[in-house]
C-alpha cells in the first residue's frame, strides 16, 4: 500500500486506510474496527459558526449547545462575527449564553471584524500554529483547539487529551485500572501518531456504540467531551 499523506486534510477514504494501518500496529484499536466497524469522519465546516457552536458545548451536552446554536440562528440568521455583536446581553441570555461563553464569543467576533484573526488562513498553518493562533483567544482553550484542528480542519494528528470521552474509552480499551489523565492519554496516544485523530475517532466510535448498547442516545462524541 503507498504511503499515507500524513500533511494532508483527512478524506474518508484516508480515514480508513489509517483505521487498517492502525489496525495492524494496535490490537486493541483492530478489536474495535472488528466489533464496531470503521469510525465516522465527523467533520465540521471551519469557520465561525463551529467555534461558536464548540464554545457553547465547552461543559454541556450537545443538545442543550445545538439548541442555543439553533436560537441563535433563528435570530441572526447566518452566523457571522457582526451578527453576533449586533446582540444585546440580554438577547445573549435569552439565546442561553453564559456570561463567561457571551464574552468569549464576542472576543472572537471582535479579533475576527477587526482583523487580528483570520480563520481562512489557518488552513495553511502547521497544527502547532493553529493552536497558538486559536488559544490565544480567551475562552479558547487545549481542548477547543484540538477539536477545530481534528473535525473542522480535519488534521490527522490532533489529539483532544482532555476529553472524557476519549479518556472513558481509552481506559475500557486498553484495560487501565482507572481513568488516565489528559497527561497520560497523551502518553498512551504517542504510539497512535502520525495518527492520533484517527486514534481518537477509533475511541469515540467504541463509547458511543458502548452508549447506544446500554440504550442511551448519543449520536456525536462533542457530547460527552469536555474543556475549552
Amino acid at each position: 500500500m503507498n504511503a499515507l499523506p500524513v500533511d494532508a486534510p483527512l478524506t474518508e477514504a484516508a480515514l480508513h486506510a489509517a483505521v487498517e494501518t492502525l489496525a495492524r500496529r494496535d490490537a486493541d484499536l483492530a478489536r474495535i474496527v472488528e466489533e464496531c466497524g470503521p469510525p465516522p469522519l465527523w467533520p465540521r465546516e471551519p469557520g465561525f459558526p463551529t467555534l461558536v457552536l464548540l464554545i457553547l458545548e465547552q461543559q454541556v451536552s450537545l443538545a442543550s449547545a445545538r439548541a442555543a446554536f439553533t436560537r441563535l440562528e433563528a435570530t441572526i440568521g447566518v452566523v457571522t462575527p457582526p451578527g453576533v455583536l449586533s446582540l444585546s446581553d440580554e438577547q445573549m441570555r435569552a439565546i442561553g449564553f453564559s456570561r463567561q461563553k457571551m464574552a468569549y464569543v464576542r472576543s472572537l467576533a471582535s479579533a475576527l471584524q477587526e482583523g487580528h484573526l483570520s480563520l481562512k488562513a489557518l488552513a495553511a498553518l502547521e497544527d502547532e500554529a493553529v493552536r497558538r493562533a486559536l488559544t490565544a483567544y480567551k475562552g479558547i482553550g487545549p481542548w477547543t483547539a484540538e477539536i477545530y484542528l481534528l473535525m473542522a480542519l480535519r488534521r490527522p494528528d490532533a489529539w483532544p487529551a482532555s476529553d472524557l470521552a476519549l479518556a472513558s474509552a481509552a481506559q475500557r480499551v486498553k484495560r487501565l485500572p482507572g481513568r488516565p489523565s489528559p497527561a497520560e492519554l497523551t502518553t498512551l496516544a504517542e504510539a497512535w501518531r502520525p495518527w492520533r485523530s484517527v486514534a481518537a475517532r477509533l475511541l469515540w466510535h467504541f463509547y458511543l456504540s458502548q452508549q447506544l448498547a446500554v440504550g442511551r442516545n448519543a449520536a456525536d462524541p462533542s457530547k460527552t467531551s469536555a474543556g475549552s
